[in-house]
């Protein structure tokens, strides 16, 4: 760090900063005047937003601030997005400035991306490919790049084989415009149109669903675009997902080819998965146990393991400790599955109708809450399922107060929990105090209130047969890298 600090053996003198500022977490920046008063006590985020143009930190200066960006958006055009003080230019790959003015009148996508992040390196191709499609139908259409890397040689690399123009790296107005379109994803395209209002803040989703129909990204295209959506869902059957080109199997135990035909009409889970996460290893064993309880029920239930994975082998390994279907490692129907069911995060479970058609893209949250009950999976069943819940709880009163615990309990409905009495595990009901996060299973709850709590066949006896079948999950994700 380039300036002063408190020494760290000074705790008296910390310790007091600390009071004397509210700090309840850091970073935390305090910024002080010339006077000694403080100016802001959010500094964290000004210098996030405005990094040295925030200076002199003064409420005024970041007001005056404010307005020139309301009136920016107000009377956005391409000069004002992409031009600055020292430059009026952007910059082709070999070098060359082209003018801003030259721009106006097309349809400009700004692209916003690290040449060496994994999403941007991924969505590179589809963009290319539209890109040049478009460019060889003549339409008006051009691509500026706001890099947002520090490592200029690499960025230099990754521009030299890319056919379209660039802000300069490490150009002001990049982190200008990051603030300005509150950028928060990667990659990111934002569609200007020719009369340089934004269209669009994001059309990379877009792209990757309808590549080249996607375009002009104006309001009524995408109106198109969700009616051709709509009709294909309703046209969905399994094979229009699963069958692609020669691809019309997926793979069983010991690589046997089963035919996507022989699937049809059953109930069927796309499981989005890898071994390389952990949530994922983690929700296997509760999918597996819902899997073999709805088959030894005579449910028409499969499951196809759609991976991640980074090599055959994890695939393998993975695999073999799975009792349903796979797409090959490596398969190319991969990427339109999870195009098709917007895919962000794994595990992810798609129920998918003996019609062929999508019952829901959040079966793994059923599971994860009902277990095989939640079979199969539609949202009529989720709410015989609610409805049972309440039944259950008929009788019970709203409040108990208990003598294992100093405040009132109140009935409160609970995922997953331990209970605080008998220390086993919990789901669906609790005598819960939020203020010390304590819980009480029904059972323990209710034992001296005289109403059968822990008897045979009585409501708490129901409860218990409930939350025999809870997996403990953190309900985190493994996001794309």
């Amino acid at each position: 760090m380039p300036w002063l600090a408190i020494p760290f053996s000074d705790s008296e003198t910390r310790e007091r900063l600390d009071a004397l500022f509210a700090v309840n977490g850091i970073p935390h920046l305090v910024i002080l005047g010339e006077d000694g008063k403080v100016l802001t006590n959010k500094g964290v985020g000004v210098i996030q937003e405005y990094e040295a143009e925030a200076y002199p930190f003064s409420p005024q200066h970041i007001g005056k601030l404010k307005e020139q960006e309301a009136a920016a958006k107000a009377n956005q055009s391409l000069k004002t997005l992409l031009v600055s003080q020292s430059r009026d230019y952007v910059i082709s790959a070999d070098g060359k400035k082209v003018p801003v003015t030259e721009l106006e009148g097309k349809t400009i996508g700004l692209y916003f991306l690290l040449a060496t992040y994994n999403g941007c390196i991924a969505f590179k191709p589809k963009l290319m490919e539209v890109y040049k499609s478009l460019r060889e139908k003549g339409e008006n259409f051009e691509i500026v790049m706001i890099p947002l890397d520090d490592d200029e040689p690499s960025f230099q690399e990754e521009f030299a084989s890319l056919p379209w123009l660039s802000l300069p790296v490490k150009d002001k107005c990049c982190s200008k415009l990051v603030r300005y379109f509150e950028l928060n994803s990667l990659p990111t395209l934002v569609a200007i149109g020719p009369d340089g209002k934004t269209l669009h803040s994001n059309v990379v989703e877009a792209i990757e669903e309808h590549g080249v129909k996607a375009y002009p990204f104006t309001p009524e295209r995408f109106a198109e675009l969700e009616e051709i959506e709509k009709a294909r869902r309703e046209a969905q059957t399994l094979e229009s997902i699963l069958v692609s080109e020669d691809c019309d199997f997926v793979l069983g135990k010991d690589g046997v080819k089963v035919p996507v035909s022989d699937l049809v009409g059953k109930n069927v889970l796309l499981y989005f998965s890898a071994h390389w996460c952990p949530p994922c290893r983690a929700f296997l064993p509760a999918l597996t146990k819902a899997y073999n309880e709805i088959k030894e029920k005579g449910g028409a239930l499969e499951v196809i393991f759609i991976s991640s994975d980074r090599d055959q082998a994890s695939f393998d390994e993975f695999f073999s400790k799975m009792p349903w279907l796979a797409l090959p490692f490596g398969d190319k129907r991969k990427q339109s599955l999870s195009r098709s069911f917007k895919v962000r995060g794994i595990p992810m479970v798609v129920a998918i109708g003996p019609t062929g058609k999508t019952v829901t893209t959040d079966a793994r949250e059923q599971i994860m809450c009902h277990g095989a009950e939640a079979y199969p999976f539609t949202a009529e069943r989720i709410k015989e399922i609610e409805a049972s819940y309440e039944k259950m709880a008929e009788g019970w009163p709203e409040k108990v107060k208990h003598a294992s615990h100093d405040h009132e309990l109140v009935l409160t409905k609970r995922q997953f929990f331990n209970c605080d009495g008998c220390s086993e595990e919990g789901r669906i009901w609790s005598f819960y105090c939020d203020e010390c996060d304590f819980d009480l299973h029904p059972k323990c709850a209710l034992v001296d209130e005289g109403m059968g709590g822990g008897g045979e066949g009585g409501a708490a006896a129901d409860e218990e047969k409930a939350t025999s079948d809870g997996w403990i999950c953190d309900g985190e994700k493994c996001y794309k890298e």
